[in-house]
């Protein structure tokens, strides 16, 4: 089995309490399910937030899915991704 590869979205601006409604949703929203894995790490002061989308390359399909309904979930709290690296 290969290593796994990320999708990566800094969240500038974000606060706290956005960045755990957002949370929140990605964990309740079917598309983020096994066996995609979200890692979270919330904003700290002067640090933006990140949320990285882990999954093996046979599920590649399935995560670029999954941006695309995280993108959804964004525009929904307005919040803007300042930066998306992929693999």
């Amino acid at each position: 089995m290969s290593a796994p590869s990320g999708i990566r979205f800094a969240l500038e601006g974000i606060d706290e309490p956005t960045f755990a409604r957002v949370l929140r949703d990605l964990m309740q929203d079917p598309a983020f399910a096994r066996p995609l894995q979200v890692q979270a790490q919330p904003p700290r002061p002067g640090v933006s937030g990140v949320l990285t989308l882990v999954f093996q390359d046979e599920h590649r399909t399935q995560a670029i899915a999954a941006m695309q309904r995280l993108k959804t979930i964004m525009l929904r709290y307005g919040v803007q991704i300042d930066s998306i690296r992929t693999p």
